[in-house]
Formats: C-alpha cells, sequence, structure tokens
C-alpha cells in the first residue's frame, strides 16, 4: 500500500495515529511534519537520511542537515548542498562556506560556539541547479523543526532563495539584504551568498563585499545587544 493510500486511511485529528503518521515522513512530501515531531537532531537526521519525498533522494551522496552549536543564539539558512557538501555530509563546507568562516570571524564569530549552519534543502540538486519550488516545499519542516530546536534569535538568510524558501518572497535582495525583517519572533536579515561575492570580488565601497561588512557588522552589535539583555 502507498504513503497516499495509508494516509487517507488516518484521520489526522486522532492524536493516536500520530506515531504512524511520523513513521512515514521520509516517504512522500503529504506526510505532515507536525511542530514537535522530532526530540533532538539524532531523530531529524535520521529520517532525512532514509528521506524520499522528493526526487533528490534518488542522487544524494548524503544529506547535509546542518553543522555548528544546536544551542546558537545565530542560525545560518542556505538554499541547498553543493558537490562538497554532498560528499562530506556538512553544509557550507567549499569555497563559500570557507568565505562564510572569515566573514563570521572577521566579527569574532564561531560556528562551532555563536553559530548554527542549515539549507532549506537537505540534498544536493543535480548540477549545484536552484532546488524547485516542490522539492523546497516537501523539505522545508524539516528546516522548520530546525529552528525550533535551536531557537535562535537570530537567523541570517544567505540568497534570495532562502529568503523565500523559508519567509516567502520579500522582494529583490538589494532591496531587502541588511534589513531585519521580524518573523515567527525571530529577527532574519537577508545576506548575500557567499558564493556571490565569490563571483563579485571587487572591495571597492558600494560593492557586495563592501556591503556585507556591513551588515555582518549590524549583525554582530544585535548579537551582542541579545546576549547582554540575557
Amino acid at each position: 500500500m502507498s504513503s497516499d493510500s495509508q494516509l487517507d486511511l488516518f484521520d489526522l485529528n486522532k492524536p493516536n495515529l500520530q506515531p504512524k503518521l511520523n513513521e512515514l515522513i521520509p516517504t512522500d512530501a503529504k506526510i505532515p511534519i507536525l511542530p514537535g515531531t522530532y526530540p533532538s537532531m539524532v531523530e531529524l537526521a535520521q529520517h532525512c537520511n532514509q528521506c524520499h519525498r522528493c526526487g533528490l533522494g534518488a542522487t544524494r551522496t548524503h544529506a547535509v542537515i546542518g553543522r555548528g552549536n544546536p544551542e546558537a543564539t545565530i542560525m545560518i539558512v542556505g538554499e541547498a548542498p553543493g558537490q562538497h557538501e554532498d560528499e562530506t555530509g556538512l553544509p557550507f563546507v567549499g569555497r563559500s562556506g570557507q568565505l562564510l568562516e572569515k566573514i563570521l570571524a572577521s566579527v569574532r564569530l564561531d560556528t562551532e560556539q555563536d553559530v548554527y549552519i542549515g539549507n532549506i534543502a537537505k540534498c544536493r540538486p543535480p548540477e549545484n541547479r536552484t532546488p524547485t519550488a516542490k522539492e523546497m516545499t516537501a523539505c522545508k519542516p524539516y528546516i522548520f523543526e530546525q529552528i525550533r530546536l535551536v531557537d535562535p534569535k537570530i537567523i541570517l538568510l544567505t540568497g534570495a532563495t532562502a529568503v523565500k524558501g523559508l519567509i516567502g518572497d520579500r522582494g529583490s535582495m538589494t532591496s531587502i539584504r541588511g534589513k531585519w525583517i521580524e518573523w515567527e519572533g525571530r529577527l532574519c536579515m537577508p545576506i548575500f551568498h557567499p558564493s556571490y561575492l565569490l563571483r563579485n570580488p571587487t572591495r571597492d565601497r558600494g560593492g557586495p563585499k563592501w556591503l556585507m561588512w556591513q551588515d555582518i557588522q549590524v549583525v554582530r552589535a544585535k548579537y551582542d545587544e541579545i546576549r547582554h539583555s540575557n
């Protein structure tokens, strides 16, 4: 019996049936992932590594869950893994990841202590293409659960796809980058994806790297403000 047929047998309003539905989560995007489904990242990772909610599960080497401090104040969300991430099972470990590490280090933020990093899509799209809306919709409940588990006060959204995938279309990156957006009781800031900075290496005033430097200083100031208020 297909997961679709099985789902039709269940009354979602009956709590005692939820454990059976949870078992089906990795099999079909029609199965809901309710808030609180996963008690920890361990269980979430198990499902992600079994997941075939979209076609990307058939071509992955590893599902890419996250890295960093699972209780971090800052969470960084990207769009999808690339080749290096698919090979290692870790997000942002290629050239973009190395640049991201340098950007964070420039304001004394450490990815092992201050930050948790994840992606909207957990599996690499072929040829590193942008994940489709269908693929992101199938995978998005996982990042929602990761956000719930980490409970960050600040979320940095790297690039337009991450913005659209998590909080919806808010306009062009040039108009929204560096600005705080309140979402679900958290402060989100769209920032340029490191890969965009690699393609635009100029350090001229007003250029992408210069703008990123301004943005990451604002993030550091807000991070300090939150820490001191606690």
